[in-house]
């Protein structure tokens, strides 16, 4: 059996943006690969639909609509310009504090 190890380009905390829709988030949690429901995956049309074999993220995201939680593949992300906090009414309950352009997660010992 092989085994591909797969690391995440962006972490827990960090502010990102969507390459393609007018969206950015703080994402709180990484799946290694591909981890929602196949209705979800068939839902993105099929010229925009990434691999599944890559880094997906859970993002507390706000956009034109408002803040929501998005699933998002690793090559539909980039690193936010902005360097601001992100206006999702749920970010204080996973996140303390807001320093260097990124979130500290609850919990979280630094050094």
């Amino acid at each position: 059996m092989n085994v591909i190890m797969r690391l995440a380009k962006f972490e827990i905390g960090q502010i990102v943006r969507h390459r393609i829709f007018p969206f950015r988030g703080v994402i709180f949690d990484v799946d290694p690969e591909f981890a929602n429901t196949e209705e979800w995956y068939q839902a993105i049309p099929e010229e925009i639909r990434p691999n599944k074999e890559q880094p997906f993220y859970h993002l507390l995201a706000v956009g034109p609509q408002g803040p929501y939680v998005a699933y998002v593949s690793e090559q539909n992300l980039l690193p936010d310009d902005e360097h601001g906090p992100v206006a999702h009414p749920q970010v204080n309950e996973m996140f303390q504090g807001f320093e260097d352009g990124r979130y500290r997660a609850k919990g979280r010992v630094t050094n």
